[in-house]
Formats: C-alpha cells, structure tokens, sequence
C-alpha cells in the first residue's frame, strides 16, 4: 500500500513542475482520451515516449512511476485472463473448456499495456502538482459552467481532498494491519468468507479514523474562517507561458503521431 504513487506529490522546480496546472489537467485528459484512439502496437511507441521525456523533464524516474502499479497487479493481470481466455479465434493451447487463442494473447496485452500507461500517465499529474495548485487548476477549467449553476469551487475541493487523502488512509490501513497482526490477527489463511469477515477489525477502525480527520478538517476550515469560493482571492494567480505553450505542441505531435497510427499507418 505504500507503493501507491496516486495523490502524492514530491516538490521541485522542473519544467513539469512549473507548468500552469491547468496546462497539465487539459494534457492529461488529451493522453487518456489518445490512449483509446490507439488499436495496434506501433500506436503506443507515441505514448511512451512522451512518458519517457516528461519523466526526464520532471526528474521523476518512470521507475518510480512503474511501482505504484504494485497495488493494482490483481486488476491488471484480471484484465489479461480475461482477454485471454474469452476471446474466440486461432486456438493456441486448451484447457479443459477453456482455450487460449492468438487473438486473446494480443487483445490481453494489448490492453494490458494501455492499462498501464493510462496509470502511469495520470499518475505523473499529482506528482508534480502539489494539491493547492491543482485545486486551482480544477476551479479554474470549471468556472465557465457554474454560470449554469455547477459548484466549481465546491467540486475543485472535493476531489483534491480525496486525491490528497489516498496516501493517508493507505497508511493508516497499513499501520492498523500491523497493529491488528501484532495481536495475533491473521489475514492469510482460511476460506473467502473467513478473509472477509477479518477484514471488519480493519474497516472499523478506519472508517472511525476517516471520520475523525474529516472532522478535524472541517474544524480547521472553520477556524480560518473558510466560507467557499465566492470573493476568495489567490496569492498566486495563474498564469501560462512559454513552457506551457511549448507543452500544448508536444502534445499535438502526440496526438497526430497517434492519430497517424489509427487512420494513415
């Protein structure tokens, strides 16, 4: 759990880091969205060398990236038996009633490494935005619409808080378990419905944890006299530049090289 790289951030004075968040949140959407134009293999050498250079931009190893996928192995490796298992075509290998084929060896990695980028791409965003800038991103690109009566700045809070919270309460599991195993709890052994009722020693606690750091939140909130987005000022304001603007073309080269892979190639 302490793998999980979503919602950290780790400081710096990058180009990445310096980016308008805004430029960063509006990039992300544009790589995931790419993502699913791709249908073939020679499609992901766009996405993964733009990885690779914003890594070394940001000074964030894609190393560092990859591990956060730990957490998530029993979905990916889902995904792939899936693919694998249930999609009719050339049979390779037979298993009972089960057969795995060309086409599901394909579609499964296929997928499997869209999966990945997709992570490891939006990942990249809460590493180098620290959660008060991406707050401001987020309100920013939704002001247009609370002319239409959408909570922006309600909206920005909420899901920044949630992104900030994910390391917390991973840690908080984390400390519970070993509190849990220290007094002899085992959650290892047994059948489904035994793991799972083991499992209520953690959520208990930890719900009651979440609760209170809600709480204490609201509390500090109040107390510096927080009343929402409405006459609120920045002590920075937003606002883009070359870098960003240099971030926006290399962006275009990846949609058009992807674009290019789909319809052309």
């Amino acid at each position: 759990m302490r793998e999980i790289t979503i919602g950290q951030y780790i400081p710096g004075n990058s180009a990445i880091h310096r980016l308008d968040p805004r430029t960063k949140i509006l990039i992300t959407f544009a790589f995931m969205i790419l993502l699913f134009v791709i249908d073939d293999f020679t499609g992901y050498v766009f996405p993964v060398a733009f990885i690779i250079a914003a890594s070394i931009l940001s000074g964030i190893s894609v190393r560092y990236m990859v591990r956060g996928l730990r957490p998530l192995l029993v979905i990916i490796l889902l995904t792939f038996i899936l693919n694998l298992f249930l999609i009719k075509g050339r049979v390779i290998y037979e298993i009972g009633p089960l057969s795995i084929t060309y086409e599901g060896l394909y579609q499964g990695t296929f997928m499997v490494l869209r999966l990945v980028l997709l992570i490891v791409g939006t990942s990249l965003l809460t590493l180098t935005t620290s959660p008060i800038t991406l707050t401001d991103g987020i309100e920013s690109l939704l002001k247009p619409f609370s002319k239409i009566g959408v909570p922006a700045h309600e909206l920005a809070m909420m899901m920044t808080i949630a992104l900030r919270f994910i390391p917390t309460l991973m840690e908080e599991t984390d400390k519970i378990m070993k509190a849990q195993m220290a007094r002899g709890a085992d959650f290892s052994s047994g059948n489904i419905i035994k793991r799972a009722k083991s499992v209520v020693p953690i959520l208990v606690p930890l719900f009651i944890s979440a609760f209170r750091r809600a709480d204490e939140l609201a509390m500090a909130m109040e107390s510096r006299c927080y009343r929402g987005g409405e006459n609120r000022t920045r002590m920075k304001k937003l606002q883009m530049t070359w870098e960003d603007l240099a971030a926006f073309i290399a962006t275009g080269v990846l949609a058009a090289g992807c674009l290019a892979s789909r319809f052309l190639w």
